[in-house]
């Protein structure tokens, strides 16, 4: 498997299933007559992230991860209105800048070296494979989950099925409880 393989459509599937989630957000806060910043500030916690920049960095770490395993310069963090629309459409450039891609810009990624500074001056030196293995993909599925997480919290009815709606396709027909 190449890292294009893995990287791209995890990234896409899993960012498209995240817009999912906050169209439905939407649509509560909207149903429950809560202004949209009851759910885009919202925390799990004083200290952690609101949903809006879990949302961000969700992008970020994939828009990160592309430009390093093809040799290109890291993006700054987006900056972006703090509503549904102006996430969503964060969402929607990022998955049309990963598709965009070609599979060979990858090509020696997974050998390509990787410098990340951390702002406390930690370094770490990691190949591609290592990168996006052992940090961008965490990275990655932490700001996803703690997003669905929120929504969650704050009352959303998200369920699994809303976070991998991209595997609903390969259920055998008949298998589905309570279908017919």
């Amino acid at each position: 498997m190449t890292l294009h393989a893995l990287a791209v459509p995890t990234f896409t599937q899993m960012l498209r299933n995240l817009s999912g989630q906050l169209d439905k957000g939407e649509a509560f806060a909207a149903a429950q007559g809560l202004q949209p910043a009851d759910l885009i500030d919202a925390r799990l916690a004083p200290d952690m992230f609101p949903l809006s920049d879990q949302v961000r960095f969700s992008c970020h770490q994939a828009r990160q991860t592309l430009a390093r395993l093809t040799g290109q310069t890291p993006p700054d963090l987006a900056e972006v209105a703090l509503d549904f629309a102006a996430l969503k459409a964060l969402i929607a450039a990022t998955v049309d800048k990963l598709t965009a891609t070609p599979q060979s810009a990858f090509d020696g990624a997974a050998e390509r070296a990787i410098e990340l500074v951390m702002p406390n001056g930690i370094v770490f030196d990691m190949t591609g494979e290592q990168f996006l293995r052992d940090w961008a993909l965490p990275q990655f599925y932490f700001h996803l989950v703690t997003a669905y997480d929120i929504l969650r919290h704050k009352g959303v009815a998200l369920g699994k099925p809303d976070y991998v709606a991209h595997v609903l396709p390969y259920i055998r027909p008949g298998t589905m409880p309570g279908a017919r």
